[in-house]
C-alpha cells in the first residue's frame, strides 16, 4: 500500500470534530531510532496527522489523526506490523478527559448535553446513551479536549447542583471507566507466573456432583445469586424513593405556583388600589379648581 492515500472526504461525517481525544493512537513496540518523520511517514496513508509524540527511551508514542474512523483503518492496518525487528502494537488511548453523566431528564438530547457542559470548556463529543428503542438510559458521556475542562467540570457539579431542564433534579458526574473491549487480553500477553500454570492445571469444565469443587462452585452461585436478589432490593427501594420524591416535587411545584399566582394577583390588585388613589386625588384636584 505504499504510496496510496485514503480519499478522506469518504471518512468524515458532516458536522464532525477532527483532530479529537477518539482519533488518537497509541502505537507501542517502536525501534528505538524512530523518528517523528518517520512516524508520520508511517501514518501518511490516512492523512495529515496532527499531534505527534515518542518516548523512544520506552519504545512508545502517540499519533492523532483526522478522524475516529481513518483511526480505526489504521489501527487495523498497521497493528502487528513488522518494523525493523520488532511489531508494532496500536491501540486507541485512553481518553482522559471523558465523563460518564447520570441522572439526565428524559428530555436531554446529544446536543443540550453538549452545549451545557460548553460552560466548562471545549467538548469534544457529547452522546446521550439509549436503549435498543432509542429512548433516553438517563445517562451520558461528555469527552473534553482537555484534562482542565474535565476537572473544572468534574468538581462544578460535585460541589453544585448542576440542572440542565426545569426538572429540578441534577446530574451526577463522575470519570468514565477505560475499558478495553475490542482487543481483551490476549492469551500471549498473559504473565506466565506460578499462579498461571497452578490455575491452567485443568481445563474449562462443568463441575461433578459430589466433587469438592461441586461443593465451593455451588457455595460461590449461592452468593451471587445472594448479591444479585439484594442488589435488585436496593434498585426497587431506590426506584420507590425517586417516584416518591418526584411526586412530592409535583406536589410543591403545584403549590408554589399557586403562591406566586397569590402573589402576582396581590401585586395587581395593589397596582389597581393605588391606580384608583391617585385617580382620586387627580378628580379632587379638579374639583378644587373648579371651586376657586
Amino acid at each position: 500500500d505504499e504510496g496510496l492515500t485514503i480519499d478522506l472526504k469518504n471518512f468524515r461525517k458532516p458536522g464532525e470534530k477532527t483532530f479529537t481525544q477518539r482519533s488518537r493512537l497509541f502505537v507501542g513496540n517502536l525501534p528505538p531510532d524512530i523518528t517523528e518523520e518517520e512516524m508520520r511517514k508511517l501514518f501518511e496513508k490516512y492523512g495529515k496527522a496532527g499531534e505527534v509524540f515518542i518516548h523512544k527511551d520506552k519504545g512508545f508514542g502517540f499519533i492523532r489523526l483526522e478522524t475516529r474512523t481513518l483511526a480505526e483503518i489504521a489501527k487495523v492496518e498497521l497493528d502487528n506490523m513488522p518494523l525493523r525487528g520488532k511489531q508494532l502494537r496500536v491501540r486507541f488511548a485512553c481518553h482522559s478527559a471523558s465523563l460518564t453523566v447520570r441522572n439526565l431528564p428524559q428530555f436531554v438530547s446529544n446536543e443540550l448535553l453538549e452545549e451545557a457542559f460548553s460552560v466548562f470548556g471545549q467538548v469534544e463529543r457529547a452522546v446521550v446513551i439509549v436503549d435498543d428503542r432509542g429512548r433516553s438510559s438517563g445517562k451520558g458521556i461528555v469527552e473534553f479536549s482537555g484534562k482542565p475542562a474535565a476537572r473544572k467540570a468534574l468538581d462544578r457539579c460535585s460541589d453544585g447542583s448542576f440542572l440542565l431542564t426545569t426538572f429540578p433534579r441534577p446530574v451526577t458526574v463522575e470519570p468514565m471507566d477505560q475499558y478495553d473491549d475490542e482487543e481483551g487480553l490476549p492469551e500471549k500477553l498473559v504473565i506466565k507466573n506460578q499462579q498461571y500454570h497452578k490455575e491452567r492445571e485443568q481445563p474449562p469444565r462443568f463441575a461433578q456432583p459430589g466433587s469438592f469443587e461441586y461443593e465451593y462452585a455451588m457455595r460461590w452461585k449461592a452468593l451471587i445469586e445472594m448479591e444479585k436478589q439484594q442488589q435488585e432490593q436496593v434498585d426497587r427501594n431506590i426506584k420507590e424513593a425517586r417516584e416518591k420524591l418526584e411526586m412530592e416535587m409535583e406536589a410543591a411545584r403545584h403549590e408554589h405556583q399557586v403562591m406566586l399566582m397569590r402573589q402576582d394577583l396581590m401585586r395587581r390588585q395593589e397596582e389597581l388600589r393605588r391606580m384608583e388613589e391617585l385617580h382620586n386625588q387627580e378628580v379632587q384636584k379638579r374639583k378644587q379648581l373648579e371651586l376657586r
